[in-house]
């Protein structure tokens, strides 16, 4: 059928949600054409008994999607952004990036106790160095326990291992309908999201005009910028989810404020600075944050990081 589109996804239940809200979405916007999801699983996906950040994160859990892309397999392949890499493949752009859901974490907990109030030496699990270290140097007290998986099996590890809590990403939460088991929206002076965390990304081939148009009203633009903007200060500083990095960017009228955070793997350091500026300045002001938590030391907190979850390409 000329007019079917065919779009890419991880198989995971809560990427085929997102798979879908696109699918749906699009098929509201284009009634003459006929949108079918194919699921498949990444490197990410098969490898489970290893931490993320001894994997390796460039392309975990996009390649083959991108790979599927480059071969005219599907017409789009459907992310959750914080999944993208900074560095695309040639011949590759990021479509739209849809309306973002509330970026932060959650904090799900025996009997909803929240952060502040678990005991002292409570495990709590995480598959992300990024909340590891910021709920250390929040509470240094804290037993992290390394756990992965999609959102099921977390939350089921999480009982299993009878753990004290679990953190997680809000937007999954919601998703998949399990907001009654919040305990604490964890607040962003606490933990940072992670680049992109909360939005959906859209990514096809540069050059194929007719995908661009395809997707156009799903490209949500204060969403868009504020993830530009955390996106570069990322790529300035050469990380991914082998180390520690949170932003947040926020859109008020034409101002961008975008808070960025290094922190340590143990929790013991933590630089964190927020700036703003013009939002048609979004990728300027991402560099410029991490250029000045690289004045305060942030490439050697980075540099450690990386060096202690060295890994290699398989």
């Amino acid at each position: 059928m000329v007019n079917q589109v065919i779009i890419g996804s991880r198989d995971s239940d809560l990427a085929m949600w997102q798979a879908r809200y696109v699918a749906d979405t699009l098929q509201q916007a284009h009634p003459d054409r006929s949108f079918h999801i194919k699921g498949m699983k990444t490197k990410g996906d098969n490898i489970l008994d290893v931490a993320l950040a001894k994997i390796g994160d460039k392309g975990l859990f996009t390649k083959e999607l991108e790979t599927a892309l480059l071969n005219g397999k599907i017409k789009l392949a459907v992310h959750s952004m914080k999944d993208l890499p900074t560095q695309l493949p040639d011949g590759l752009a990021i479509g739209a990036v849809c309306e973002r859901e509330y970026p932060g974490d959650v904090l799900i907990s025996q009997d909803n106790i929240q952060l502040a109030d678990l005991k002292q030496g409570a495990r709590v699990g995480t598959s992300s160095l990024r909340r590891r270290a910021q709920l250390l140097y929040y509470r240094p007290d804290l037993q992290m326990v390394d756990i992965r998986g999609n959102l099921k099996t977390r939350l089921c590890k999480f009982k299993e291992l009878e753990l004290d809590a679990i953190v997680l990403a809000y937007a999954g939460i919601k998703r998949m309908g399990y907001e009654e088991l919040i305990a604490q929206l964890i607040p962003f002076d606490i933990c940072l999201p992670a680049v992109g965390q909360g939005s959906i990304g859209v990514e096809l081939a540069s050059a194929d005009t007719t995908a661009h148009d395809i997707i156009a009203p799903l490209d949500h633009w204060p969403s868009r910028t504020a993830i530009e903007a955390e996106r570069a200060f990322m790529k300035r500083l050469e990380g991914g989810c082998q180390v520690p990095i949170g932003a947040y960017g926020q859109i008020q009228g034409d101002m961008l404020t975008l808070e960025g955070a290094v922190i340590d793997l143990h929790g013991q350091t933590t630089l964190r600075h927020k700036v703003t500026g013009p939002v048609s300045g979004a990728r300027q002001l991402g560099i410029n944050l991490a250029e000045v938590l690289i004045d305060r030391g942030a490439e050697k907190i980075l540099q450690q990081a990386r060096q202690e979850f060295e890994f290699h390409d398989k």
